[in-house]
């Protein structure tokens, strides 16, 4: 058991999808990639229980649907392609091959693009054309990349890299980087904040070896604020690799009021108000503990909560226990845990399917 548990803690993250609008009335699908299996499980948000799961792609990482649910792109490690799936059979559609190594991956707000964060040589977006199924360009960047998010508008793609400490914005129009921010540690997973005219106000960065994130002005171009999680109460235990990325999971709920940060050595959730209208300014409303393993002879053993995404309506938030072969679900008003659902092995980026 100790030997499995440090197995599971080693290889395991997250990840998230941008939440529609909290008018929606449709139906909705959790979806799940598990890094240390070769499986995909998607969860009804109604019931909380896993209701597919697609197998047969080793190594999945980044995982976005079309904007009109009628499909599931998937960033395969092991093949260094896109995985394309019939999101209502399972059933794969191409393999599309990348310039390199993959990481996570976004779609534009009419899904005419895939983009893919490659992760091996000098850094690039390989796009993917929707209709073709064709890679048509790679954007070069400065750093191989670890996380890419397409901003509210869908004018820009935000890019991050860790060896590079570099946060890239591109212009997707034209489909070229037109500024970049360095940071002192390397750039993890990120989260952005739309102003009331939706365009893209601030973004929340997580660092490396940084339990906590930083707070990017958009439009002033800079870093106004950085921001330490509270101490830990409770020593719970987790494998030593996870002292380089403690904090690995943010999220703007749907209606844009509050911020959802994981934090490992918590093994918790905390939620900052965005209602202060100076952009260095959060409030820290909540804490939420995550569930943990318990074994004889053991201390608390860490979920190693990861990835946020939340309904669409903003009324449950899904965190990825990559530790513990689970996601939390938890009811955004209570700031209570409502379920815990088991997936595969060491679930790693998390998504939101919108079916209207």
């Amino acid at each position: 058991m100790r030997h499995l548990w440090f197995v599971l803690a080693l290889s395991s993250f997250a990840a998230v999808l941008p939440a529609a609008s909290s008018a929606w009335a449709g139906s909705a699908l959790i979806y799940v990639t598990n890094s240390a299996g070769d499986s995909i499980h998607a969860i009804d948000p109604a019931t909380n229980k896993v209701v597919q799961e697609i197998k047969g792609i080793e190594a999945a990482h980044g995982i976005a649907p079309s904007p009109d649910g009628a499909r599931v792109y998937v960033s395969n490690e092991a093949d260094s392609t896109l995985d394309v799936f019939d999101r209502e059979s399972g059933a794969l559609i191409k393999k599309v091959p990348l310039s390199n190594h993959p990481n996570n991956i976004a779609v534009t707000k009419n899904g005419d693009r895939i983009l893919v964060g490659i992760a091996r040589g000098p850094g690039a977006v390989d796009v993917i054309d929707a209709k073709t199924l064709t890679r048509t360009k790679s954007i070069l960047v400065k750093g191989r990349l670890h996380n890419i998010y397409v901003t509210p508008d869908g004018k820009h793609l935000i890019t991050g890299s860790i060896p590079g400490k570099l946060m890239t914005v591109i212009d997707l129009e034209r489909e070229v980087p037109v500024w970049e921010l360095p940071f002192d540690l390397g750039v993890r997973p990120m989260t952005i904040e739309a102003g009331p005219d939706g365009a893209t106000r601030r973004i929340f960065v997580q660092l490396s070896d940084t339990n906590g994130f930083a707070v990017v002005d958009f439009a002033a171009r800079k870093e106004v604020a950085r921001i330490k999680l509270p101490a830990t109460a409770t020593e719970f235990e987790t494998d030593a690799g996870r002292a380089t990325s403690p904090s690995h999971g943010i999220g703007v709920a749907p209606d844009g009021k509050t911020l959802w940060v994981t934090s490992i050595p918590n093994n918790a959730v905390f939620v900052y108000s965005l209602q202060n209208p100076s952009l260095d300014k959060l409030e820290l409303i909540g804490e939420v503990a995550l569930p943990d393993l318990k074994l004889p002879g053991h201390g608390p053993i860490a979920s190693v909560p990861n990835w946020v995404t939340f309904t669409p309506d903003g009324k449950t938030v899904y965190v990825s226990n990559a530790g513990l072969r689970s996601v939390t679900a938890i009811d955004t008003e209570s700031m209570k845990v409502k379920a815990v659902v088991p997936v595969g092995e060491v679930p790693k980026r998390i998504n939101t399917l919108v079916m209207n």
